[in-house]
């Protein structure tokens, strides 16, 4: 940007912020961060879900959702070159649409956070039942508690080395289960019993849409799910040690991986066997290891899954404590949130994540359709996060456009395909209305929106400075 009045403030609120954060992330880290943010539970079990609701269809969905992601990504890599600060997208819903605008993103972010972070410690505890079924679950939830918080106590460069093994393995099982795949078609192999594996697996069964359009709305729930997370690229920008270049090459790397890691793995799975064989019970994934003949299967699955959940906790609560700590910096949340240690680790908000954490998963057992109302809320609070993303860029392009400033990191086809992008995310909230297993995610979701519009009335709503010297007051006003 040009050194306009806006962009110094700007700056100066990122060297405030930096002073408290150590930028530990290197180039290698926040490619891996973005790889892993889009690979998780979500692939390897929720796509049997998707797959159910739409059947091959599930394809284009995965497609049109990714590419309307990639426009978030797009604004919020544009924003984030010129404001690399902790809070993120938060912070550019403060400066340009208001400290409301900041208050609601950051809460739902962290909110977002909090659920999928349950969700997968719960699913942990399930997939260690695989190797040690009599064993209480706690225990489990326990180990991995301690794991995650020791991991984001210390020095962040712990977090971007965890997260780039992680994801190391999460990649090398679905480029090994794509490749096992288009081998067995080479060869000739049946994945499935009668079933011969072939491309026409993708529309003899019923069409390519095989539950009309209907089926094909509902599974956008499931697909925007399992891109919840992808945001986490904000926040590392933070902590970056040179996010000028590391965050476009991490941000422009995301149609790749929907291709590679959503659609060509799904296309190679509903390929190898009917769409309709595929029942949820077990993961997609499961069937076409367990096909290539390998003993040990189902146990370097589990293993593979284990990584996932581990990477995905380890990501939410990085994540959660992180824009806690922005938000406290602007006095939008409590001033110990703002504390770091020596290590310049937030301690405070990774302590308080691993508490709701707790609590999180003792509901999630006393109510057994938890998981699923769990992931709704989580898909709600994901799109409104997008959409704040959004409208903060579209305020941040205008004012641009109103000083003469440029952009180092120019969104493409603005401001068409901004627009259609946030379009499209309405969309998916007004979808949550027509469908019974969404419905009560809508409603508590709103629930939520009244909730943080009470409590930000009652604030105080003073914009002096944040206790370390942050420029809160919106740029726009």
């Amino acid at each position: 940007m040009n050194n306009t009045q806006g962009s110094r403030a700007s700056n100066q609120l990122a060297e405030n912020q930096s002073s408290q954060l150590h930028r530990g992330l290197s180039l290698r880290h926040i490619l891996f961060i973005a790889l892993g943010s889009a690979i998780g539970t979500g692939l390897f079990y929720g796509s049997a879900s998707a797959i159910s609701l739409a059947g091959p269809s599930v394809l284009l969905a995965y497609v049109i959702g990714g590419a309307a992601v990639f426009m978030v990504m797009r604004a919020m890599g544009e924003m984030a070159l010129a404001h690399p600060v902790a809070g993120a997208f938060s912070e550019y819903a403060t400066q340009y649409l208001g400290r409301w605008a900041g208050f609601v993103t950051g809460w739902s972010y962290a909110f977002e956070m909090a659920l999928v972070a349950v969700a997968d410690v719960t699913a942990f505890s399930v997939y260690m039942k695989f190797w040690f079924p009599h064993s209480p679950s706690w225990v489990w939830i326990a180990i991995v508690l301690l794991l995650i918080l020791s991991i984001n106590l210390v020095q962040v460069k712990a977090f971007g080395e965890s997260e780039f093994w992680f994801t190391l393995i999460k990649v090398a099982a679905i480029i090994a289960m794509i490749v096992g795949g288009i081998l067995l078609m080479i060869f000739g192999v049946n994945a499935h019993a009668g079933e011969p594996s072939s491309i026409t697996n993708l529309w003899n069964h019923g069409g390519f849409f095989p539950n009309g359009l209907g089926g094909f709305i509902a599974c956008f729930t499931v697909v925007m799910f399992a891109f919840g997370g992808i945001e986490t690229i904000g926040i590392a920008a933070g902590e970056a040690e040179n996010p000028k270049v590391s965050i476009p090459k991490a941000v422009n790397t995301t149609p790749v991986r929907i291709l590679l890691f959503y659609v060509l793995a799904l296309a190679v799975i509903m390929t190898l066997m009917p769409w309709n064989s595929i029942d949820g019970e077990t993961s997609p994934f499961v069937q076409i290891f367990s096909s290539l003949g390998i003993p040990a299967a189902a146990h370097v699955l589990n293993f593979v899954v284990l990584t996932a959940a581990i990477s995905a906790i380890n990501a939410d609560v990085y994540g959660a404590g992180r824009m806690l700590y922005g938000l406290a910096t602007r006095r939008l949340a409590p001033k110990s949130f703002a504390k770091t240690d020596r290590r310049g680790a937030p301690f405070m908000t990774v302590v308080c994540m691993g508490l709701v954490l707790v609590i999180g998963v003792v509901v999630n057992f006393l109510f057994e359709d938890a998981f699923l109302v769990i992931a709704s809320l989580a898909t709600f609070a994901t799109i409104l996060v997008w959409v704040m993303i959004l409208v903060s860029h579209i305020a941040f392009k205008r004012q641009l456009t109103r000083e003469g400033a440029t952009s180092d990191f120019p969104t493409p086809g603005w401001p068409w395909a901004s627009y259609i992008a946030l379009a499209f995310m309405l969309a998916i909230v007004v979808q949550f209305a027509f469908f019974e297993d969404t419905r009560l995610a809508l409603l508590v979701g709103a629930a939520w929106c009244v909730l943080l519009a009470i409590i930000y009335k009652f604030m105080p709503h003073d914009d002096a400075a944040a206790p370390n010297g942050a420029v809160a007051r919106p740029l726009n006003k």
